[in-house]
C-alpha cells in the first residue's frame, strides 16, 4: 500500500530528520543563488563621505570577485535619499532592470522605500551569515528607527551617540543632558553640537527629547503635529536652558559634525560628538587628537540605531547582491569593519554566536579614545518625528 505524502511527513517529523531536511534544502537554495550569482555585477550605491569606509569596500569588491566571481562596483553617493528617488523614479517608468542593485540605508529612506514597495524580499533572513546577528542584545537589528525590517534589509553595522573630548581637560564628562547644561554653564561658549538638518545636529535633539519625554514608548508611534506639540515643551525648556551658554552664545551653531571635530582639535571646544563609538579612537590613531582623549556615552544610555544594506525591488543582479550582503555579515568581514585600523564600524554580530577561531578575528581591549563603559543603546523614534523635530528646531532656533 503506497504511503501517503501526509504519512511520509508525519514520520519525518517523528523520526526528528524533519530540520536537518529544511537545513539541507535552505543550503541547496543558497548554493543555486551563488551559481547564479556568478559573472553578476553589483551597483553598491553608498555614501562615499569617508576615505576609511571607501577603502573598505574597495576590500570587498576584491574579495567578492575572487571568492564568488561577483562584480561590485561602488556607487559614490551623497546620500540615500537620491537613491530612493531614482529607484521610485524607474519603478513608476516600468523599468525592470533598475541602475541599483544594493544600497546602504536606513531611516527615513528605508521606511519610504517600503511604504512604496521598492524593496526586494524579504531576503535577510535567509541569509546563511543571518544566523550570527545579535538580534537580542540588538533589537535594532529588527527594527529601523521603529520600523519592523521584515527582512526587506540585512544589518550592517552599529550607531550610537557618543561624546569625546580631552581627558586633560575634561575631569568630569557630563554623563546625562542635565549635567551637559552644568558643564556647558561652567564652560561658557566651548559646547556647541551641529546644526539640524545636519544628521548629528538632529539625533542631539532627539537625544533631548527621549531624556525630557514622560513616556518614551509613544516614540514608537507615527508622529502628528499635535502630539509633537504635547511631549516636546520639556524638551525647548532644556534647550532654552543650554544655548546662552553654548558657542556664539547659541545664536550660530556649526553646520556639520566634521566643522564641530576641528573646532574641538583647534581648542575651540573642549567636546564633540559622533555617531560612531570608536571614531575618536580612530582620530587618535590617526594623530588627529592627543592620546589623552576620552569617549563616553551618558550613563542611562544613549540613541543608538543599525544601518543596513538592503535591495531595490527593480534590482538586476538580485542573487549577487544576496551572496554580497552575506558576505558582509560574515565574521571575517564585520571583524574587518570593526577593526579602528580600517573603519571602526561596531559589529552587528553576537560575539556568543561565534567559534573560537571566530572570535579571535575581533581586536580586544581598550585603546586611547575608546569607550570604557558602554552603555544602553536606546531605539531611535519612529522616522516620522525627524521632519517635525527640524522645523520645530530651525522655527525656534534658526537663523
Amino acid at each position: 500500500m503506497p504511503i501517503s505524502r501526509r504519512h511520509l511527513l508525519k514520520a519525518t517529523v517523528a523520526s526528528g530528520l524533519l530540520p536537518m531536511m529544511l537545513s539541507l534544502a535552505r543550503a541547496a537554495d543558497w548554493a543555486s543563488i551563488e551559481d547564479r550569482a556568478k559573472g553578476e555585477t553589483v551597483y553598491f550605491n553608498a555614501w562615499a563621505g569617508s576615505q576609511p569606509i571607501n577603502v573598505y569596500i574597495n576590500w570587498v569588491v576584491n574579495e567578492v570577485k575572487s571568492r564568488y566571481g561577483v562584480t561590485l562596483i561602488h556607487v559614490r553617493i551623497a546620500d540615500a535619499a537620491e537613491v530612493v528617488r531614482r529607484v521610485r523614479d524607474e519603478v513608476r517608468a516600468g523599468k525592470t532592470d533598475g541602475s541599483t542593485d544594493l544600497v546602504w540605508i536606513n531611516g527615513e529612506n528605508f521606511r519610504a522605500m517600503k511604504a512604496d514597495k521598492l524593496l526586494f524580499g524579504p531576503f535577510a533572513p535567509a541569509l546563511p551569515n543571518f544566523k550570527y546577528v545579535d538580534t537580542e542584545g540588538k533589537p535594532t537589528t529588527l527594527n529601523d528607527f521603529a520600523e519592523p525590517t521584515d527582512g526587506l534589509e540585512s544589518p550592517w553595522g552599529m550607531a550610537q551617540l557618543t561624546f569625546f573630548g580631552d581627558g586633560a581637560k575634561i575631569a568630569m564628562p557630563p554623563l546625562s543632558m542635565a549635567e551637559l547644561v552644568q558643564f556647558a554653564q561652567a564652560n561658557p561658549g566651548r559646547v556647541s553640537y551641529p546644526a539640524p538638518p545636519d544628521f548629528h545636529g538632529t539625533t542631539f535633539v532627539k537625544q533631548a527629547l527621549i531624556d525630557t519625554i514622560g513616556q518614551r514608548s509613544v516614540l514608537k508611534s507615527v508622529a502628528t503635529k499635535e502630539l509633537f506639540a504635547h511631549v516636546s515643551p520639556p524638551m525647548f525648556t532644556l534647550l532654552d536652558g543650554l544655548h546662552p551658554h553654548l558657542w556664539r552664545e547659541g545664536k550660530q551653531f556649526p553646520q556639520t559634525q566634521a566643522q564641530l571635530k576641528q573646532m574641538l582639535a583647534d581648542g575651540e571646544l573642549l567636546m564633540a560628538l559622533t555617531f560612531n563609538p570608536n571614531e575618536a579612537a580612530n582620530l587618535v590613531a590617526g594623530k588627529e587628537l592627543p592620546e589623552t582623549t576620552i569617549a563616553w556615552q551618558f550613563s542611562a544610555g544613549t540613541i543608538g540605531n543599525t544601518h543596513f544594506v538592503a535591495i531595490p525591488v527593480n534590482a538586476k543582479a538580485t542573487d549577487a547582491a544576496q551572496v554580497v550582503a552575506n558576505f558582509l555579515l560574515s565574521p571575517e568581514a564585520q571583524a574587518r569593519k570593526a577593526d579602528l585600523k580600517t573603519w571602526g564600524d561596531p559589529t552587528v554580530l553576537a560575539m556568543a554566536k561565534l567559534s573560537q577561531d571566530e572570535l579571535s578575528l575581533f581586536a580586544s581591549g581598550a585603546v586611547a579614545g575608546s569607550i570604557k563603559t558602554p552603555v544602553p543603546a536606546i531605539p531611535e523614534p519612529h522616522g516620522s518625528w525627524v521632519p517635525l523635530i527640524e522645523a520645530a528646531w530651525l522655527e525656534h532656533y534658526g537663523t
